[in-house]
């Protein structure tokens, strides 16, 4: 940093606009309302609503769809503290949680089809194609993790219910607030980290060559997939790790999910090995998908 101070200078600024121009506005709002439905009956009547639909698909209990229905809607790291959270309070148990954190924390729907799609790709076209393996890798990849967490015969074991308000309060309000912030102060500080250090990483011999690019594209999500797109592959290749990287999240995502699952037991290399497996198969299916389409 001493050496470097204009690199570092670059990186934390680039990092700190980035978590507040787009991180913030879009994921705290989200984090309040799951904060305030954890603690009252809303995550209950949230869950009842919709285990109908995925709970047998996942095979999940009641609360444990509404990791998955966050996981698949909010973006990193929401799933992930979710997930944590249901499992610090008691609502799943800790196997259940291992389950849940190995398919339903994901980018946001909105950022793979506005940003990676519109803005970095810029073919609206392949929105509908891009949900499509978006959605199918987790789902499909539930049903192989599913036999390793639990075996179907087994289930889950249902966990004592703890007490929630009826009414948002107040003081509910401002703690569901405070908690909010916090984590996505935490989340920021992971950007201007890794931020940080993919400027001085762009540094070294290697960062110019093509496996040096394709190693710094897994550093952070928002960089990375606009230096995938300026690689020169064939679309389908570019597209396929464009995917890929969005599957897995990059470190970046990894760093903040772990820093989400503090003090739930559960544990970050299993959930990098199954990210990592995931983004194997959405890169195939992306460059097939790509291929088929003739585009």
């Amino acid at each position: 940093m001493l050496f470097f101070p204009n690199e570092v200078f670059q990186g934390a600024s680039s990092g700190l606009l980035l978590w507040f121009q787009t991180v913030l506005p879009t994921l705290l709002p989200f984090l309040i309302l799951v904060n305030i439905m954890q603690k009252t009956s809303l995550i209950r009547q949230v869950s009842r609503l919709v285990y109908p639909a995925l709970g047998p698909l996942f095979s999940v209990s009641t609360e444990g769809c509404f990791a998955v229905l966050t996981g698949f809607l909010c973006g990193y790291p929401v799933g992930a503290k979710v997930t944590s959270d249901l499992v610090r309070d008691g609502r799943i148990s800790r196997q259940e949680g291992a389950y849940l954190l190995s398919f339903c924390n994901n980018t946001s729907p909105g950022f793979l089809a506005g940003f990676v799609v519109c803005q970095t790709i810029r073919d609206p076209s392949l929105v509908l194609g891009t949900m499509i393996v978006f959605f199918a890798v987790p789902i499909l990849f539930s049903f192989l993790f599913r036999k390793i967490y639990s075996p179907k015969s087994v289930g889950w074991k249902s966990q004592p219910l703890i007490r929630t308000q009826r009414i948002v309060s107040l003081d509910l309000f401002d703690t569901s607030i405070m908690n909010g912030f916090e984590t996505i102060t935490k989340i920021g500080g992971y950007i201007i980290v890794f931020s940080v250090l993919l400027e001085l990483t762009k540094m070294l011999p290697l960062a110019d060559t093509l496996a040096g690019q394709i190693g710094l594209s897994f550093l952070e999500i928002t960089n990375g997939v606009v230096i995938l797109e300026t690689l020169p592959f064939s679309f389908a290749v570019r597209y396929a790790l464009i995917m890929g990287l969005c599957t897995f999240g990059g470190l970046c995502a990894a760093a903040q999910t772990s820093g989400m699952l503090t003090g739930s037991g559960l544990r970050i290399l299993p959930y990098i090995i199954e990210k990592l497996a995931a983004a194997v198969a959405a890169s195939l299916l992306a460059y097939f998908y790509i291929q088929i389409s003739g585009m």
